[in-house]
């Protein structure tokens, strides 16, 4: 799968968020190594810490199917006019699992840049500070 079809992906899945609050709708695509996508959108709560992001539902979505470390790129879009960043909790959830992950944030014209998670998120905190005790 090429990164403009990754994009594309993602783009489809704005159209699925639930954003009544916000009235910012975001979707995500998650490609792994055996080229199986996992899509997901934001889904807003009027109880806004209940609120899921696009990435982290794309995320969760992966890891019930049993994709935990396997991931090559997240592509994470919105319809705005700049790159739709991933924020601190999703930076955080990835990072668990695929501090190198490779991320694609992309505006409303699917026009992208690429980043990686050690970019986004130096000296993160995962699973192998908890070994180092």
């Amino acid at each position: 799968m090429t990164d403009r079809e990754l994009v594309a992906l993602a783009h489809a899945m704005l159209d699925r968020a639930y954003a009544p609050y916000s009235h910012f709708p975001v979707g995500a695509a998650l490609l792994c190594s055996d080229g199986t996508v996992f899509t997901g959108c934001n889904v807003e709560n009027a109880a806004y810490g209940q609120c899921l992001c696009a990435e982290r539902t794309a995320l969760v979505k992966a890891v019930s199917e049993g994709h935990t470390h396997d991931w090559e790129t997240l592509a994470v879009i919105s319809r705005g006019e700049d790159y739709c960043w991933p924020c601190g909790a999703c930076r955080q959830m990835l990072y668990e699992f695929k501090p190198n992950l490779r991320i694609l944030v992309a505006r409303g014209d699917q026009s992208y840049q690429e980043v990686t998670l050690e970019q986004l998120m130096p000296h993160g905190f995962g699973p192998q500070q908890l070994n180092d005790v």
